[in-house]
């Protein structure tokens, strides 16, 4: 059976590819081996490597046990905690209040 593809635009493949690196410069940071970091995160190799080289194919859990195994898994509350242009949006739709 063929395996699905998941596509991404270049710029987000490149922003999960910089994640990947980022999780593997902190493990080795820690001195975790692969073998050690696949046995913590519950993830076999095949699925770390694919993790450290930002692929989309690996699910979020993926990434989010390597995050709580490197003690970062709070670090992903931050992603859009601060949506400046939604935030602006969202003040262009709201009603002009009347002065009286």
């Amino acid at each position: 059976m063929k395996q699905k593809r998941t596509l991404l635009m270049p710029k987000a493949q490149k922003s999960l590819a910089i994640l990947g690196q980022n999780l593997k410069l902190a493990r080795i940071r820690r001195r975790i081996s692969a073998a050690m970091m696949c046995e913590r995160a519950c993830v076999s190799h095949a699925t770390l490597t694919a993790i450290e080289q930002g692929k989309p194919s690996v699910s979020m859990a993926g990434y989010m046990s390597v995050l709580f195994c490197l003690n970062m898994h709070t670090d992903i509350e931050k992603v859009a905690a601060d949506d400046v242009l939604g935030r602006e949006l969202q003040d262009l739709q709201l009603p002009k209040r009347v002065h009286a």
